[in-house]
């Protein structure tokens, strides 16, 4: 957060004509402390507001905007780090539009051989919109009701916003100099097992706008993790009802769904010991997970996603 909050500081426009509304998901003592420490210096205009308690990325990004005194909304992330002319950029395009959105480039460093989880928040660098590098209008932002607060986790909200955006033409303009540094942060080992329970709201997602869905987030079902599960039963049903030669079967054919998964992981990725244990470990629990988690969002969103 402070890094951040430096780099806005460093911003080549005077920083007189913006202000900076800090967002926390709930009450965070040590972050608060932070903020008016530096607020107190009288260099940047900066507020901090907390909720009583945690609702979500969606819901803290509605308070903030609509906290905001500005026309020009801008977003980014805690952890990341604008380029100086971030907001130059931005305000440079702007003509005065009342409904209008950008779409700022996002760099995300990464190793030459990275971790699984390094390479899929790589993946931010090619999305078309995306929170932690973008700006709407206030009146764009209120006239299609802002963030949708059902979005508990950072997921699939931002590509909401954008959707919402799209439906309503209000133009995206894409802003390649305006840029940010989203470094990835620290994760726990087997971290894309705990990563699967965001899927729920790709089935609200898909529930609000199945035409975008299958255009921008996904054109055909993952049916891989559907084979696992399917010869896993299979492999059940063979072992109960001692049918040898359609258990040895199943099971060969879930271990080579799951090996292809696991070296389709690490093909360009870190190689090591380390890794390739855990891209194999998470590889056998992710298809179930995954399903699980994916159906869960099916029944509770009330919608048919495979």
């Amino acid at each position: 957060m402070k890094r951040c909050i430096i780099q806005l500081i460093k911003q080549s426009i005077d920083t007189s004509s913006f202000e900076v509304i800090v967002v926390s998901d709930g009450p965070d003592q040590q972050t608060q402390a932070m903020v008016e420490e530096i607020a107190e210096k009288g260099i940047i205009h900066l507020k901090f507001i907390a909720p009583d308690s945690k609702n979500g990325p969606a819901y803290a990004r509605n308070i903030g905007w609509l906290a905001a005194k500005g026309e020009l909304i801008a977003f980014t992330d805690d952890d990341c780090l604008p380029n100086e002319d971030w907001l130059k950029t931005i305000l440079e395009n702007y003509r005065g539009e009342e409904l209008i959105a950008y779409s700022g480039h996002t760099i995300v460093p990464i190793s030459k051989r990275p971790h699984d989880f390094e390479a899929n928040t790589a993946k931010l660098q090619d999305a078309d919109f995306i929170t932690a590098n973008c700006a709407c209008t206030k009146k764009a932002l209120i006239e299609i009701g802002g963030f949708d607060m059902r979005f508990k986790l950072a997921w699939r909200e931002d590509s909401d916003l954008e959707f919402k955006l799209i439906e309503r033409q209000i133009p995206i303009i894409k802003l390649d100099k305006a840029y940010v540094v989203h470094p990835v942060r620290r994760f726990p080992w087997a971290v894309s097992i705990k990563e699967q329970r965001k899927v729920i709201y790709d089935a609200l997602l898909f529930k609000k706008y199945p035409k975008l869905y299958r255009q921008k987030i996904s054109k055909h079902t993952a049916w891989n993790y559907y084979l696992v599960l399917l010869f896993t039963l299979s492999f059940i049903y063979g072992s109960l009802y001692s049918l040898p030669y359609l258990a040895a079967a199943s099971l060969c054919i879930v271990l080579a769904l799951i090996v292809n998964f696991a070296w389709k992981r690490t093909k360009n990725a870190d190689r090591s010991f380390k890794h390739i244990i855990e891209m194999l470990v998470t590889s056998l629990v992710i298809p179930y997970v995954a399903i699980y988690w994916k159906t869960y969002g099916a029944l509770k969103f009330r919608v048919l996603l495979l």
